[in-house]
């Protein structure tokens, strides 16, 4: 579970889930709030753990993309069934008058 839980992981993984490929930059506007260091080392150990593949094209300026791979895409129904479930306990909440109130 270490490998898909975090802050940052379901949300990467969801972006390029709905994507066939993301450019490093395109991830980094995808989910605003991360630094890129972050997004950096989220990346990387989801390519060690052979989630996420990552191509380098060798051009000026280099591009980088980022896509899942056949062994990630195994992940989707998980991460499909994480989603429901997140928020079906929203709306729970929502019923029980537990969510924060925006300002």
């Amino acid at each position: 579970m270490d490998i898909i839980v975090g802050k940052w992981k379901p949300v990467i993984l969801f972006h390029l889930l709905n994507n066939d490929k993301l450019r490093f930059s395109e991830l980094q506007r995808a989910i605003p709030d991360i630094s890129k260091k972050m997004l950096t080392n989220e990346l990387r150990d989801l390519e060690y753990h052979d989630i996420v593949h990552r191509k380098v094209y060798a051009e000026v300026p280099p591009r980088v993309e980022y896509s899942m791979t056949e062994y990630g895409l195994k992940l989707k129904s998980v991460l499909m069934a994480m989603q429901s479930w997140g928020l079906e306990h929203l709306l729970h909440l929502n019923d029980l008058g537990r969510l924060p109130k925006k300002s």
